[in-house]
Order: structure tokens, then sequence, then C-alpha cells
């Protein structure tokens, strides 16, 4: 989290957000867009090290859950249904996932940098059976990535899970 700060607050000295110059950059390319509705949309970003890892991202700039309108929280419990029965629909079954919600600190400084989002990351590798766990190399190294993030994205889409 330290770090995310850190980043966006760089950024953010250029008087933009750096997750809002992100987002316009993935809607033009549109090639790792996973799903959207009016106010998220889910992405798998250029930098995921984890097999099918995303992103959700609201599409105005907000700092927390509390900012979100009473539609945007209705967007944001559309869209996490949407990602949860796309994960669903790859692997043809049901299972857990990681998901944390990164917010602006709480500890009552404003922080006007910081872009709500959310990342999940499935322990799901290549099929229903095949799980993802961190290992010694990648704790102690350097993640290694198993597919590109474009396409995961489009596995993720067209809900195939094998290739």
């Amino acid at each position: 989290m330290e770090q995310e700060l850190h980043r966006q607050r760089l950024h953010a000295a250029h008087g933009d957000c750096l997750l809002c110059d992100y987002l316009a950059v993935e809607l033009k390319v549109e090639e790792r867009i996973v799903c959207q509705n009016d106010d998220f949309v889910v992405l798998v970003p250029f930098w995921a090290v984890w097999p099918f890892e995303t992103i959700v991202l609201p599409r105005r700039h907000h700092g927390a859950l509390p900012n979100l309108d009473d539609d945007e929280r209705d967007s944001l419990a559309d869209i996490l249904g949407r990602l949860n029965r796309r994960y669903d629909d790859l692997f043809a079954t049901t299972f857990p996932y990681s998901m944390g919600l990164h917010q602006r600190p709480t500890d009552g400084a404003d922080y006007p940098e910081w872009h709500l989002h959310g990342h999940f990351y499935p322990p799901l590798l290549r099929s229903a059976t095949v799980r993802k766990f961190m290992v010694g190399y990648e704790l102690l190294a350097q993640p290694q990535r198993d597919i590109t993030p474009e396409e995961a994205a489009q596995r993720l889409r067209d809900g195939t899970g094998q290739q």
C-alpha cells in the first residue's frame, strides 16, 4: 500500500490521477478489458503476475467506498457479480479467490491522489484441478507470469479455460 500511495503521489505531482490516466489508456486500447458497466471497469493489468489477476476500477475518481453514490454502489455489486461469474465460468466450477479493496489511508489526512480500486487473485491456473500457489522462488525472487494479461482478459471474456 505504501508503494501504491508513493506512485500515485508521484503521478499526481503532475496534476493527474495515476489510475484515472491508466484507465483511460486501457479503455482506448480495450485489449485487457474483461467487463464493464456505467461506473466500473474490470481489466487484467499489464503488470499482472498472477494467472487471471484482475483490477476493478471506478470510472470516476473516488478515494474510498463511502464516496460512492447509491447508483455507483449498485454498479459495484453488479460488476463484482459479473466478474465472479466469469471466474466460475472460466473453469466450469465455483471456487474461492483472494480479493482486496484498496482505499485511501484512514489516518484522517487528505489523500486526493488516491484512487479506490480492487484486486482479484483467483487460485486456479489452467484448469479446476491445477491450483496456483506461491512457491519459494516467487516469494523470494520474482513472481512468474504463466500467461499474458491480454490472453487472460480474452479467456475471461470468452469463458474458455482450456486452449
